[in-house]
């Protein structure tokens, strides 16, 4: 192509409109004080905007404190989501909200909005009751149904399935029936004019009905479109693949009257491409809940869990994963193990070890020695003392001199933590110092790499308490290494 057809191409492809992106949906969330004995409104409303925001078509502002909204604070939004089992709204705003929806505005409401003070109850006995008053009439009209207290209830917390019984809808086009892990509402009445787009079997073997209890809907208020679901009780509920995409779709159409978001493999998008294989293994020692939570929000990664050494060195493991994770404390090692270890480490495959996962395999001198680079001493022997921890300490942990750099700390930073220290141990004068501490109860090393560079073993000296599990610094760390350690680090 000569200069001057070059310069042509240019300047029309300089003319031509870009690709369109998603148009951008906002989102009014009113959530806060609400029936707390029974939900818990704060990880819900997290849970939901997580879901909304993978979606990238959200843009979401959340109101604590929703019972002094005006007409005003609904502008410029395309629909509400409601999160609220609290004290009725001022007359103002449910008066506001009303006309918000009859005007055009779009409705999302779920679950803990089904019964409560809205709905003229009162909470009284340990159960809800009628109460002196209808409470908010328009409600029930603009969300479909309505309960009466005394058929309150659904069956045991167990999984379902659920179906579309209009698999045309916007909302349910393409997507298949999924299993659904939450309380299945029941006795409840379907107000005219509601279309159910989702249900599911109530089994009387498990305080069921025995029969098919709509689970989601939509309905018009006026103008305005409402999508409701009685699912959604709590964070697990909304970690299944296709609650998500109900939600996301239902959202979507109750703001815009269409839904353009495709259906998400959620498992899938949650590990993305190629993830990472990790093998994490616990047994000799407690820890907290908290550490499950923690390899679930690893982005990229795929784990598996092995509680004894049985069950995580069976088996050859270089072609089943590409990180091990030891948040054990097992000194002594059977010779299957070592091999299994062993095989993995010359292959080329990485090794986290995390907090107490240091006294591992004490009695194989190669581990500690070539691996991991260093060993704690729970007894003294005539070589060395017995080495000492201490709980609960608040201490701050900062990147050695000259390390910033290194992948394993991109975008940590100093970590201020309440952790275990551990002091008087033994380190190979080999190992790569990442991150250390200058507190007295505690060795300097707090992150580093092993001795063998060809072995891509590395230690995290944090990892007792669940303050550290949660700690964002921490599982930026933890995930750093867990990329560094399958060679995945950029």
């Amino acid at each position: 192509m000569g200069p001057k057809r070059a310069l042509l191409a240019l300047l029309l492809a300089a003319a031509l409109p870009a690709p369109a992106q998603p148009a951008t949906t906002k989102l009014l969330v009113l959530t806060g004080a609400s029936d707390g004995q029974y939900h818990d409104w704060r990880s819900t409303t997290s849970a939901i905007l997580e879901i909304l925001a993978r979606t990238g078509r959200f843009d979401t502002r959340v109101v604590e404190e929703p019972r002094t909204l005006t007409a005003a604070s609904f502008t410029g939004y395309d629909a509400v989501l409601i999160n609220y089992n609290g004290p009725r709204l001022s007359a103002e705003t449910e008066k506001a909200l009303e006309a918000y929806v009859s005007a055009g505005g779009g409705l999302f409401a779920f679950h803990l909005c089904s019964y409560g003070e809205w709905f003229g109850m009162e909470f009284r006995a340990n159960k809800w009751q009628s109460g002196p008053t209808p409470g908010w009439t328009e409600y029930p009209k603009m969300i479909g149904m309505s309960w009466a207290p005394e058929n309150i209830g659904h069956a045991r917390r167990w999984t379902f399935t659920v179906d579309h019984p209009d698999p045309a809808h916007p909302i349910t086009l393409g997507l298949p029936s999924w299993i659904a892990n939450d309380e299945l509402y029941h006795k409840f009445t379907l107000l005219p004019g509601s279309h159910p787009v989702a249900d599911a079997f109530s089994p009387p073997a498990i305080g069921g009905t025995g029969n098919r209890e709509p689970l989601a809907w939509t309905r018009s208020y006026g103008r305005g479109r409402v999508f409701y679901t009685t699912l959604g009780h709590d964070t697990m509920a909304f970690y299944q693949p296709g609650m998500r995409n109900l939600i996301a779709r239902g959202i979507e159409w109750a703001s815009t009257g269409r839904v353009t978001s495709p259906a998400i493999d959620w498992h899938k998008s949650d590990r993305g491409p190629n993830p990472i294989r990790l093998l994490a293994v616990t047994g000799g020692h407690a820890y907290p809940q908290e550490f499950y939570s923690m390899l679930n929000r690893l982005p990229g990664v795929v784990w598996t869990h092995a509680a004894t050494e049985q069950e995580a060195f069976s088996r050859p493991l270089q072609d089943r994963y590409d990180a091990v994770l030891l948040h054990d404390m097992r000194e002594t090692t059977s010779e299957s193990a070592r091999a299994r270890l062993k095989s993995f480490v010359d292959a080329g495959k990485g090794v986290i070890s995390l907090h107490h996962a240091i006294v591992d395999y004490t009695d194989w001198p190669w581990w500690y020695e070539h691996v991991i680079g260093g060993k704690y001493f729970t007894k003294a022997t005539p070589a060395h003392p017995a080495s000492s921890y201490k709980e609960d300490l608040d201490f701050l942990v900062t990147p050695a001199p000259g390390k910033q750099r290194h992948p394993v700390l991109a975008g940590v930073g100093p970590l201020h933590v309440n952790d275990e220290l551990y002091k008087g141990m033994w380190h190979s004068d080999k190992i790569d110092v990442l991150m250390t501490t200058d507190h007295p109860d505690s060795d300097p090393p707090v992150v580093y790499t092993g001795p063998n560079p060809s072995a891509r073993a590395i230690h995290i000296r944090l990892g007792h308490s669940a303050h550290t599990f949660n700690h964002p610094g921490f599982q930026r760390l933890v995930s750093n290494a867990v990329r560094w350690a399958a060679n995945r680090a950029n």
